[in-house]
């Protein structure tokens, strides 16, 4: 399998073939703000990049951590220092994950359980590292024939070993073993704003009623302006910007489920048709009845 050099290209082979691709990246794309995709991600730090918003949670970035990201979590890196930022990137068919896996291994587990307290990062020792990068590498350099059941066996191993360490770690997050990942995000000592975490819940807890920044600013007695400034330079993205792409994200879990429009419609939280149709197309790049419409076929 060739590794990519954009993840952009790799969310894109994704899509066409229907299984997964990689990327290895050494540089920054054009910036992304809160994003989602239909594709899983697994994404894995070699070295650089400080911090990883997803959804409403913080996490800082250091060589070795593993992210583990659904269709529906909403992301975004942020605070990237000025060194090389290398990295590699899955982009995994849900589907596909359907399809590898059994009655007794749910191979898609480690991205659809979601547990609280919970968290999207694993972080590799030494001896997972190299495994980790022992997969990526028989997958890249599969040739000749049966290279594609050499990529798949491979690809399977790895998701094993990921779902394997990830229930090890949602047990000990559960039972207070693993506290430091779950709430990471509040003692982040990249200048992280405590009012933001609490801007950011009250915002996840509410994003299916009206929300302003008026609001907002009048809930937890701060200017506007100022509640603006300090979640843009905590989270890298606008007020504005992280709700719309919550609430795409709920839409797009309710159009999965049982592609009613108008229901994902109304529990995303837009008060407008209009602006909803709109910022869903945007977002996804196709309409929320198409969207439905291949979701239930």
């Amino acid at each position: 399998m060739e590794e990519l050099t954009s993840c952009k290209t790799a969310i894109e082979n994704c899509k066409v073939s229907g299984t997964f691709a990689i990327a290895h990246l050494y540089k920054e794309e054009k910036a992304m703000d809160m994003h989602i995709h239909d594709c899983y991600e697994i994404y894995y730090s070699i070295c650089g990049g400080k911090q990883f918003l997803i959804d409403n949670c913080f996490y800082t970035i250091a060589p070795g951590d593993l992210f583990i990201i659904n269709q529906y979590e909403s992301h975004k890196l942020t605070q990237i220092d000025n060194s090389v930022h290398e990295r590699i990137v899955l982009s995994v068919s849900p589907d596909f994950m359907k399809q590898i896996s059994t009655e007794q291994t749910d191979l898609s587990f480690c991205f659809t359980h979601r547990s609280t307290p919970f968290s999207h990062k694993l972080s590799l020792n030494k001896e997972q590292q190299k495994r980790f990068l022992y997969y990526i590498n028989k997958i890249t350099s599969a040739e000749g024939f049966a290279h594609d059941i050499t990529e798949y066996a491979a690809f399977m191993e790895l998701m094993v070993m990921l779902n394997t360490l990830f229930v090890r770690n949602t047990e000990q997050t559960s039972t207070g073993e693993n506290t430091a990942d779950a709430a990471e995000y509040k003692d982040s000592s990249y200048r992280y704003n405590h009012q933001v975490d609490d801007i950011l819940t009250f915002i996840n807890q509410n994003i299916s009623q009206p929300i302003t920044i008026e609001q907002l600013a009048g809930q937890f007695y701060l200017s506007e302006s100022y509640i603006c400034r300090i979640f843009k330079s905590a989270t890298g993205t606008t007020i504005n910007k992280y709700i719309t792409a919550r609430r795409i994200s709920i839409a797009k879990a309710v159009l999965n489920e049982n592609g009613n429009v108008m229901e994902a419609f109304e529990r995303s939280g837009f008060t407008d048709y209009s602006n909803f149709f709109k910022a869903f197309t945007k977002a996804v790049g196709i309409s929320p009845k198409k969207y439905a419409s291949l979701s239930v076929s």
